[in-house]
C-alpha cells in the first residue's frame, strides 16, 4: 500500500468516526464525506501548521503568514482561513500568556461597546479578570443603522425619526421642517397619512423622484423609517412609500434566542497588531498615517518599530492585523455543552417576570459556549481583509444546496430541519429568521410595536425563540456562482466542503465541532462594488453570499438564491481602515497599556 492511499484510508476512518460521533451527540449537521477534492489542505501541510510539527488533540496551531499569503486562486484564502481558525482557537501557549485560548489571551483586546459620546475602548485580557459580554444583536448596516429586507429581497437600513420633548416622532413637512407626529394611518393606496397632535394632515418632504431611481441601482442600501399604525411597525421610504417588507422582521436590534430560551452574547476582540497599529496611526507614532490595514512587510515594520519603543514585541507579528466577533451562549441548560470551546465571563442578567418584556436587574458570572465565529484579517494583497466565518455543527439546518461529488456527479441536499439543533425546532418550517425578540431601550421586548422612541410601548408579543435556516448554506447562492473560478455554486461548495473534510484533527479535538461555512475577499484587494454574478461589474468573490446563522441571523435574506441576502462586504464597504466598524471609534492605547500584558 502506498502512503499516499494510507494517508487517505487514515483520514477516511477518522470522518467516519467524527461524523458517527456527532451523530451520536447532536443529531443535526450533517457534511459530505464525498465532495470532489477541489480543495484540499495536505497531510503534509496539515502537519506544518502545528507547533509540534504533528497534528495532535489539543496540539498548538501557528497563524497562517499573512505577509507572505499567496492570493492564488479560491484555495489558498480557504486555507488562510481554516488555519487561523484553528490558530485563535488553540490552547494558548507560554509567549501569549498561557491564557486558555489564543483568542482568550492577553495577546487579544476586547472592543468595548460604544460609550455616550460613540467611542470605544481597548480592553485588555488579564488572566484572571473577567470580561463582560454584551447581548447580540442584528448587524448594522454600511451606516451603522439596522437592516430589513423588503420582499423583494432588497436590503433596508433603518433610521430612527428624530423625538421631540413630547417623545413623539418627528418628520419634515413640505416646507422643510420639523413637525411632530400624532398619529399614522395608511390608505387604501398603502401610502400613509401623517397629522400632528391637534389633528391637521402633514405634507412630508418627499425626496426627489431621480435618486429613487438611482437607489435601485447602488450598491448601498436605501435609508427608511419606521413608524406605528395600529400597534404594527410600518417601514415609509424618502418618497413617502410604504414598503412591504418580510415577515417577523422588526427593524433591528432583533436579539436571538436558542430554542432552550437562552439569550445569545457576543464580543468582538482584536490582536497585538491591529491594537498598536491603530494607535500609532491615530497619534502620529506611525508616519504618514496609513489608510489601510498592513499587508506588507514594509507595513508590518512600521508596527514592530512603533511597539518596540514600549519594549512590546509581538509573538505572532505576520498574522498582520486580525478581528475576531464571535457568538456565545450560556452552558447551563445547554445539552452537550462539553462539545463547545468554552470560557467564563460577565453577563447581564434579566427580570423575566414579563412575557413579552425582560428588564435588566443586574450580571452574573456565567461559563459561555461558543455557538459562531467571524475570523477577519488583512493578507497580502489584501487591505479589504479576508472574511471567514464558522458554525457549531448543531446550530441550524441547511437550505437545499448542491456539490460534486468524486465521481463528478451534481448532488442535491435537499433542505431538512428534522433533528436537534441549538437555533432551530425539530422539523420546523417556514417563517424562518424572524425578528421576534428585541433588545432596546435598555429592555429585550417582544416585536412588534416599533421601537422608534425610548421609553417604548409595551411590548405585546411574548418573546419566544424563531427558528433559524442557513439559507447559503456554503456561501453561495443556489443559482449562481459566488466566484469567477466556479462554473457553479454546487462547484463552490464542493471546494469548502472538501477543504473542511481534510483539516480533521486527530484524537477527538474539540475543533472539529466547527466547521467553516466560506470566506469572502474583493478581486486584486480593491474596494468592494458588489456580488459577483449578481452585481453588475460586482468584485466580491469567493463565497460571496457569507452569513453566520449566529450574527447575521435576520441578515440572510429570504430564500436560498440570488435574489436576497448579503455579504459581509454589503456593511464593510471599503478597503480602507473603515472597513472595520470598531476602527473609527475606537480610541488609542492609553499610556498604561502601551507595554507587553504578559
Amino acid at each position: 500500500m502506498t502512503k499516499a492511499k494510507s494517508d487517505r484510508l487514515c483520514r477516511g476512518a477518522l470522518l467516519v468516526a467524527l461524523a458517527v460521533s456527532l451523530t451520536s451527540i447532536l443529531r443535526a449537521q450533517q457534511i459530505p464525506t464525498n465532495p470532489t477534492p477541489s480543495c484540499v489542505v495536505t497531510p503534509a501541510m496539515f502537519a506544518s501548521w502545528f507547533q509540534s510539527g504533528t497534528p495532535a488533540v489539543n496540539g498548538v496551531v501557528n497563524p497562517a503568514n499573512s505577509v507572505t499569503f499567496p492570493n492564488t486562486g479560491n484555495c489558498s484564502f480557504y486555507q488562510w482561513s481554516e488555519q487561523m481558525f484553528l490558530w485563535l482557537t488553540s490552547p494558548a501557549p507560554s509567549q501569549y500568556g498561557g491564557n486558555g485560548r489564543v483568542f482568550d489571551s492577553p495577546v487579544f483586546y476586547d472592543v468595548s461597546a460604544a460609550d455616550a459620546n460613540g467611542n470605544r475602548s481597548f480592553l485588555p485580557h488579564v488572566p484572571g479578570q473577567l470580561r463582560f459580554f454584551n447581548i447580540r444583536t442584528s448587524q448594522a448596516g454600511p451606516h451603522g443603522l439596522p437592516v430589513i429586507f423588503d420582499r423583494t429581497g432588497r436590503m433596508l437600513e433603518v433610521e430612527r425619526p428624530q423625538v421631540a420633548p413630547s417623545g413623539r416622532p418627528l418628520i419634515r413637512n413640505s416646507a422643510g421642517s420639523l413637525v411632530e407626529v400624532g398619529r399614522v394611518t395608511l390608505g387604501a393606496n398603502r401610502r400613509p397619512t401623517f397629522v400632528d397632535p391637534a389633528g391637521r394632515p402633514i405634507a412630508p418632504q418627499m425626496a426627489p423622484r431621480t435618486t429613487a431611481a438611482a437607489a435601485r441601482t447602488q450598491k448601498n442600501p436605501l435609508t427608511v423609517q419606521r413608524f406605528l399604525v395600529g400597534g404594527l411597525p410600518i417601514f415609509v421610504d424618502p418618497f413617502g412609500n410604504v414598503l412591504d417588507v418580510e415577515e417577523g422582521q422588526a427593524g433591528g436590534g432583533g436579539a436571538l434566542l436558542a430554542q432552550n430560551g437562552s439569550l445569545i452574547y457576543y464580543t468582538t476582540i482584536v490582536n497585538d497588531v491591529y491594537a498598536y497599529f491603530l494607535t500609532g496611526a491615530k497619534t502620529g507614532g506611525i508616519t504618514p498615517a496609513p489608510t489601510q490595514f498592513p499587508t506588507t512587510q514594509a507595513n508590518l515594520n512600521q508596527v514592530t518599530t512603533y511597539a518596540g519603543q514600549f519594549g512590546v514585541t509581538f509573538p505572532d507579528a505576520n498574522a498582520l492585523a486580525i478581528e475576531v466577533k464571535a457568538a456565545w451562549i450560556e452552558t447551563a441548560n445547554l445539552p452537550n455543552a462539553g462539545n463547545y470551546i468554552t470560557t467564563t465571563a460577565t453577563i447581564p442578567t434579566y427580570d423575566k417576570s414579563n412575557p413579552n418584556q425582560w428588564v435588566p436587574n443586574g450580571q452574573t458570572s456565567a461559563q459561555l459556549a461558543m455557538v459562531g465565529m467571524h475570523v477577519v484579517g488583512s493578507a497580502a494583497g489584501h487591505p479589504e481583509m479576508i472574511w471567514a466565518t464558522f458554525e457549531h455543527v448543531g446550530n441550524t439546518p441547511f437550505a437545499t444546496y448542491q456539490y460534486i461529488n468524486t465521481s463528478n456527479q451534481t448532488i442535491t441536499v435537499n433542505q431538512n430541519t428534522a433533528g436537534t439543533w441549538l437555533f432551530s425546532a425539530n422539523g420546523a418550517a417556514a417563517p424562518f429568521n424572524p425578528e421576534i425578540a428585541q433588545a432596546a431601550c435598555g429592555n429585550i421586548n417582544g416585536v412588534p410595536p416599533s421601537i422608534s422612541t425610548c421609553p417604548a410601548p409595551p411590548p405585546t408579543v411574548k418573546i419566544v425563540p424563531g427558528n433559524a435556516i442557513r439559507w447559503k448554506a456554503w456561501g453561495a447562492s443556489f443559482d449562481k456562482s459566488p466566484n469567477p473560478l466556479d462554473a457553479s455554486a454546487a462547484a463552490s461548495n464542493s471546494e469548502v466542503i472538501s477543504i473542511h473534510n481534510t483539516v480533521t484533527v486527530p484524537g477527538g479535538d474539540i475543533r472539529n465541532n466547527y466547521f467553516m461555512t466560506g470566506a469572502t475577499w474583493t478581486i486584486a484587494g480593491a474596494a468592494p462594488t458588489g456580488q459577483f454574478n449578481v452585481v453588475a461589474g460586482g468584485n466580491e468573490v469567493g463565497t460571496s453570499f457569507l452569513a453566520n446563522s449566529t450574527m447575521e441571523t435576520f441578515q440572510q435574506g429570504t430564500s436560498n438564491t440570488s435574489g436576497s441576502g448579503t455579504n459581509c462586504f454589503s456593511c464593510h464597504t471599503t478597503n480602507t481602515t473603515s472597513v472595520s466598524h470598531v476602527y473609527g471609534a475606537l480610541l488609542p492605547l492609553t499610556p498604561g497599556q502601551l507595554r507587553s500584558p504578559r
